[in-house]
């Protein structure tokens, strides 16, 4: 049986930073969802395994073929699909064939049915292309579904799928799901998609302790956690109820020698009793007393110690929660309305042709479409970036725009820095607040955003803009989860879910969407050719 087998699998970077650590792990004919937070390791782990990386330390074996598909496929200026199902000669020999200039060798070793099984392939995942059709003069999404396309074409015994939905709409994901559905071999997913893992039968967890699995889809894998957080949410209770009980004993002893010391001093006053007794009862009582203290102290520092490991447990698994202040948006106001709007990059080839829609808040709109539809150009061109060929854009209220890379803000300046720009007039104690219930508390808000993971952007961007006193009342994302791990999709989803303005918003990610709460779809049609 096909199988992967991770034995003390240590990984470090060149500069001795430690990535992975001590994973023992095994993979058999089954779908597996490798999560976890971004930086932590797991497409490192995907290069490992087929031998594109060899480990610092450990053993990896493997009984079966292997393919991995990676996230970012680079590509030469004249690669071709066929180049990516290995069969550039291949096809050269049948292109030969058909213009009549072939060998008598190359008749005899021409595949007359490759062609046809590679568009068959193709088409599996949507996409209509030929053989020797240019990588580069493909989009992200159709290289992805081009790359998976001859994934499968290889017939491996285990396919390494890192982000295979990243770039792809709403069809190429769910082309991925369908091929997952019916897949008989193993599978490996690194993915941020919940959609996608809700079709896996075990996720496998990576922390920078190590790995744990957990049986079961993205649901089970949740309902595990939930559990998790309840049990450390009873050890903190039952750890800050040992440190309140040893507290209160080391009190009571405490007034107990209080009492015994003034007794003694009562009857010293007397005269009752010989002075040697008294010193050597005073010098008794004080050692007594002295290892009382010693011990109590000693217990009393094990059981902080215990609640504050408690505590940071359950920081690690408390989802992300937070209070924003009111847009005051009234119901049913206008807030974006679109009239007749044609736009693009060429007047000659528009992408937006005679566009009409309208919003009132606090609404919360999707835009959809399959790749090249004109989304982007379509939110650039209502946030002013871009102005319409033919048409009206009306924006009525006070908005903002986050964009892919949040380029609101100053990359070269601290989160703390940029809140105050953009937040004029705000206290030192407001902004420090705002920041830190977005979970960037004292220090971390002065780290400069160019030093900031994809998620903690975003989460920085979102904190500025919604943080402050007059939050705007509508609100612009473009593809906000992209290139986010799942831990900093859902601190995202809380956020707007806590916000009470009016939601434009681009995305491909259908679990993302129906979590905060949208209201209806506008859908943009095919690129025309």
């Amino acid at each position: 049986m096909p199988s992967i087998v991770l034995s003390g699998l240590y990984w470090s970077k060149p500069d001795g930073d430690h990535v992975l650590g001590g994973l023992d792990l095994s993979f058999g004919p089954e779908r597996t969802g490798l999560v976890g937070r971004n930086g932590v390791g797991k497409t490192t782990l995907l290069k490992i395994i087929p031998g594109l990386l060899p480990p610092s330390t450990g053993l990896v074996s493997i009984k079966g073929k292997v393919v991995l598909v990676r996230q970012m496929l680079e590509t030469g200026l004249q690669e071709t699909i066929a180049d990516l199902f290995s069969a550039r000669q291949a096809i050269e020999v049948l292109v030969r064939a058909e213009n009549g200039t072939a060998s008598l060798d190359d008749l005899a070793e021409a595949d007359w049915t490759l062609r046809e099984r590679i568009l068959s392939a193709l088409a599996r995942f949507g996409l209509e292309a030929e053989p020797d059709t240019l990588l580069s003069q493909l989009s992200g999404g159709q290289r992805t579904r081009a790359a998976l396309a001859a994934a499968i074409f290889e017939e491996p015994d285990f396919l390494l799928l890192d982000e295979p939905t990243n770039n792809l709409d709403r069809i190429g994901r769910q082309a991925v799901i369908d091929l997952l559905a019916s897949w008989k071999g193993g599978v490996i997913v690194v993915s941020h998609d919940r959609g996608l893992l809700e079709h896996m039968d075990a996720i496998v967890e990576l922390t920078s302790l190590g790995a744990k699995r957990y049986g079961g889809n993205w649901s089970a894998y949740q309902a595990a956690k939930a559990i998790e957080f309840n049990a450390a949410e009873q050890s903190l209770a039952h750890a800050q109820r040992t440190a309140d009980e040893i507290d209160r004993k080391a009190q009571v002893l405490s007034e107990r020698h209080d009492r015994r010391e003034a007794s003694g001093a009562r009857k010293a006053a007397k005269g009752d009793m010989p002075k040697i007794l008294l010193g050597r009862r005073k010098s008794n009582a004080e050692a007594s007393r002295g290892k009382v203290t010693e011990l109590a102290e000693r217990q009393r520092a094990d059981a902080l110690d215990t609640v504050a490991s408690a505590k940071a447990r359950i920081e690690v698994l408390q989802p992300f929660s937070v209070h924003l202040p009111a847009t005051h948006l009234p119901a049913g106001k206008a807030v974006l309305s679109l009239n007749g709007v044609t736009a693009g990059h060429d007047p000659g080839h528009p992408v937006i042709r005679d566009l009409s829609f309208s919003m009132v808040g606090p609404q919360r709109l999707a835009l959809a479409g399959p790749n090249g539809s004109g989304k982007t150009t379509l939110l650039k061109t209502i946030a002013g970036e871009i102005a319409p060929f033919i048409g009206e854009v009306a924006v009525t209220v006070p908005s903002a725009m986050l964009d892919q890379s949040v380029n609101l803000l100053d990359r070269s300046e601290t989160i703390l820095a940029n809140f105050k720009r953009l937040n004029p007039g705000a206290t030192e104690n407001t902004c420090r607040a705002t920041l830190a219930s977005f979970r960037f508390r004292a220090d971390a808000a002065l780290q400069r955003v160019e030093t900031l993971s994809g998620g903690q952007v975003l989460r920085a961007g979102l904190a500025c803009v919604l943080g402050g006193a007059n939050p705007p009342s509508l609100l612009i994302l473009d593809e906000p989860t992209n290139h986010l791990d799942i831990e900093s999709i859902e601190t995202v989803e809380a956020a707007l879910r806590a916000y009470d303005g009016a939601l434009f918003v681009v995305s491909h990610d259908e679990t993302f969407l129906d979590n905060i709460g949208i209201d209806a779809y506008i859908e943009l049609p095919a690129p025309q050719g």
